[in-house]
């Protein structure tokens, strides 16, 4: 994507500069719409299992989208869904990180 990811933006002085408060809840928004869309209205809803900086890419208008699906997984509504653990340390959902 044209921006890059969020990561290399904060990780760069000049570039953050230009990531102000009000493009950063526009990012806060777009990801959790993102993810509201993969859990409630995707047919069977998908878990990405990594959301991190770097799976946080900008478009040239700097809009937000959620890439790499490599961990994410399929959830069925008729099932208990436990699964073994994947995903970035540090962004592993704490319900999981702490019972391992």
């Amino acid at each position: 994507m044209a921006r890059g990811s969020l990561s290399s933006i904060l990780h760069n002085s000049e570039r953050a500069v230009e990531l102000g408060w009000e493009r950063r809840l526009k990012t806060v928004q777009a990801v959790a719409d993102a993810l509201s869309y993969m859990h409630h209205d995707c047919t069977p809803p998908i878990v990405h299992r990594d959301i991190t900086r770097n799976n946080i890419l900008f478009d040239s208008e700097y809009k937000a989208c959620v890439s790499d699906f490599g961990t994410a997984k399929i959830s069925r509504r008729d099932s208990s869904n436990w699964t073994n653990i994947a995903g970035t340390y540090g962004y592993i959902a704490p319900g999981l990180h702490f019972s391992s």
